[in-house]
């Protein structure tokens, strides 16, 4: 079924928008600020996303922007009460797919929906990346090490392609920041270190090689090796910061 974001702080609206998409055979989910709007967007799971502009902890725009900087294709029509050329060009050039202003007509904004979910299921296959043994398709969301399926949570699969989208460059912590969980994440710059152990336990301990003092790199390998056994202390420390980026609602 097809599942579609609402990202609007007025509940009223909100409300509105689930109801009648609902009937019209739609599952909703509604978020009221732009950081869980960012955040449920690049889950995986939400086909399409209704964006407010003016909406607290992050606008729309700048949520808009991080999304297309992370390589996002979720179609986004924005909905807001912003009726200035300015915002429009704004939004259209930053990646929106269309702009409607409130208020507006449910009719309308149904039939733009339906227009921009076939849109995007026509959309040509996006590239499978392959560096050595290591596949990722990004159509499926799938990984694949020697034809062998490996399991990814969606913020993995985000963090594998940055590194596969980059192979054989250092990426620094603050760039797998700003790239994996927008430039506008809120919690410890630790959590990286907590999915590249993530990441190395699942594709291959070498298969990721720390810069000291600068900060990751993917390597090219004809097979997986064996994740090393990690240190207790390191674990413990890792699994406590993933545990806290849980909490600040970053779906993994």
């Amino acid at each position: 079924m097809t599942r579609i974001l609402i990202a609007d702080d007025e509940p009223r609206i909100a409300a509105f928008l689930a109801k009648g998409l609902t009937a019209a055979g739609y599952t909703t989910t509604q978020v009221s600020d732009g950081v869980k709007a960012l955040d449920y967007a690049t889950s995986g799971e939400f086909d399409l996303l209704i964006l407010d502009i003016g909406m607290p902890r992050m606008d729309g725009l700048t949520v808009l922007k991080n999304l297309r900087d992370m390589h996002s294709t979720i179609p986004v029509i924005i909905l807001t009460a912003a009726d200035s050329l300015e915002s429009t060009v704004t939004a259209l050039d930053g990646g929106a797919d269309d702009y409607m202003t409130k208020p507006f007509r449910f009719e309308e904004l149904l039939s733009r929906i339906k227009l921009r979910l076939r849109g995007a299921q026509a959309v040509s296959a996006a590239p499978t990346f392959v560096c050595g043994d290591l596949s990722l398709d990004v159509n499926l969301r799938t990984a694949e090490i020697g034809g062998r399926v490996i399991d990814l949570s969606a913020r993995e699969f985000v963090m594998a392609r940055t590194f596969m989208e980059n192979a054989g460059k250092v990426l620094s912590r603050e760039q797998l920041l700003s790239r994996v969980w927008g430039y506008h994440f809120e919690g410890s710059s630790n959590v990286v270190d907590v999915y590249v152990r993530y990441l190395r336990h699942k594709l291959g301990q070498d298969r990721i090689q720390t810069i000291r003092g600068v900060g990751y790199r993917l390597v090219s390998l004809t097979g997986p090796s064996p994740a090393a056994p990690g240190d207790a202390a390191e674990d413990a420390a890792g699994d406590a910061a993933g545990a806290a980026d849980d909490a600040e609602g970053h779906a993994v």
